[in-house]
Parts: structure tokens; sequence; C-alpha cells
């Protein structure tokens, strides 16, 4: 089982001592990767955790339910929490130490003043749906950067616009940390794996499916033209009624803006969706021709 650390001052405690224990042992300039999660941990996690064990000597995941990426109206109270079965899960997995603290250690003040803004990109998509979320993100990653001192940290790829702006704050404020961004992990049907799969019931989860069946759809277009892969999207989902579709978009991979109509190369189709009551997001790399 992983050691756990509730504060700040402790995870930093540990992480210095394994430092010195390694180094001790004749390991040169131990690596800390860090993966930051909200619990609720599943197969896609630990297709986190097990990248970050080929980067880093120290493995730290974090389990925090950021409070300030949720807006009054969405889900906080209902994110499901049980860090006893999510230290099950990640024993053997590798994981070093898991940085599990209260949100008054977080935010001692409830709150605080100072946030990192998303900007541009921060205010489309997942953030035109959900105002403030990804200043919020952005702003509890700084600080847990800060907490563990990375050299790496690993994200997922379904959370594409999260990754993007993680990965742009690291380079706009000369973090020392390089990130890592896995493939998204999938059930067998190809739904992608998240942790709030676990409200859909057994007609929306059957319905949940046409997410993935519109970036395939999507991607079959591609060489069609943009105009093309959206209709054919749009067609699948418009067979589906338990899906409400939120938006659905084809980004460049590089700045995370809504291609031209007269865009080639790879670019990003994106996707979410309320299927029920339970609010759902996808990507898929296509290339248009």
């Amino acid at each position: 089982m992983p050691v756990v650390a509730e504060t700040i001052i402790g995870i930093r405690a540990l992480i210095a001592e394994e430092k010195a224990r390694l180094v001790d042992a004749g390991t040169m300039s131990p690596r800390v990767a860090f993966v930051a999660t909200m619990g609720a941990l599943h197969a896609g996690h630990m297709a986190l955790v097990k990248r970050a064990r080929k980067r880093g000597e120290i493995v730290v995941v974090s389990i925090f339910v950021n409070p300030t990426q949720f807006s009054p109206t969405e889900d906080l109270s209902r994110y499901p929490r049980d860090l006893a079965a999510d230290l099950a899960t990640l024993e053997g997995s590798g994981t070093t130490f898991v940085f599990a603290p209260t949100p008054e250690e977080i935010y001692p003040h409830a709150t605080t003043d100072t946030v990192v803004s998303a900007g541009r990109v921060g205010g489309l998509f997942e953030g035109r749906t959900r105002a403030g979320h990804f200043d919020g993100v952005l702003t509890v990653v700084a600080k847990l950067a800060n907490i563990i001192r990375p050299d790496v940290m690993v994200f997922g790829q379904k959370d594409a616009q999260q990754a993007f702006l993680v990965n742009r704050m690291l380079s706009d404020l000369n973090f020392p940390i390089s990130l890592e961004v896995v493939p998204t992990v999938r059930e067998d049907d190809g739904l992608a794996l998240s942790s709030r799969n676990r409200f859909l019931d057994e007609r929306e989860r059957r319905a949940a499916i046409v997410l993935s069946h519109m970036l395939e759809a999507a991607g079959s277009a591609a060489d069609l033209g943009i105009d093309a892969v959206i209709a054919a999207a749009q067609s699948v989902s418009m067979g589906e009624p338990l899906v409400t579709v939120d938006y659905f978009g084809v980004v460049n991979p590089a700045t995370f803006l809504p291609v031209d109509d007269d865009y080639r190369g790879p670019a990003t189709a994106i996707v979410a969706a309320r299927v029920g009551a339970t609010r759902l997001i996808d990507n898929e790399g296509i290339y248009l021709a």
C-alpha cells in the first residue's frame, strides 16, 4: 500500500527522504513523476501511473476533488469519493506516495485570490459550458506542481483541452516540468473510461457509445473536408434520443482553436454530451486531407 500524506509539509518531507535514500543507494538525481487525480480511480488512471513509473523513480499520485473547478450548478457533492478503494486500486502499481489533502489544506482561506487564467482557449468548449472551470484546474495544478515539485507530470488524452492548457501553462510560466500525455483508455466497445461512467444506468451505458461512434464517423469522413466531418458526426448523434450533444468541434492540436474550412493536417475531433443526467466528453485525433 502506498504511503499517504495529508499535509503539504508531510508530502514534501516524504519526497525529500526518498530522494536521499535513492541517492545513498546509488541513484543519481532521482526523478519525481506526478499524476494528479480526483480519485474514483479506474484503468485509465492506472495507465497514467504506469507511464509515470517509467519516467520517475518516485511516483506521486494526488487524490483531491478540487472545489474551485466546479461551478455552483455542478456535481461537486455528487463526485465519488472513496479513499480506501483508491488506495486498494493503487496497491502494487509502483506508486510511492499518495497525497490526499483536505480542501482546507490546499485552500486555507476557503479559496484563493491568486488564480491562473486559462485565457482564450479556457473559455471555449468545456470552458464555455463550465465557466471558470479551467481557471480552477490550472490554479490547483500550479499549486500541486509547487507542492510536489515533480520533474514530469502525466495527464490523459481523454481530457484533451485540459492537457493542452496544462502544457501551455507549464511553458508560459517556465515550470521546469515536462508533460506526458497518455492515450485514452477505452472499454471493449470503445467507450472512454471516466469516473462518471458509474452514474450511467444500463440503457444510458448503451447509449453513451454514441460519443465514440461520432468520433469514428468524423475520422472516416476526414478526407472529405471539415463540413463532411461535422455532418457525419451529427448524423450519428441524431439516432440516439438519450444523448444530448453539448458540442462537437474540430481543433488544431497546436492551438486548440477551431480549424478553418481550408485547414489540412492533423486535427482533434472533440465532443461533449449529456447522457441522461451524466455529462461525458471524448476526443480522437483525425487527419484532414
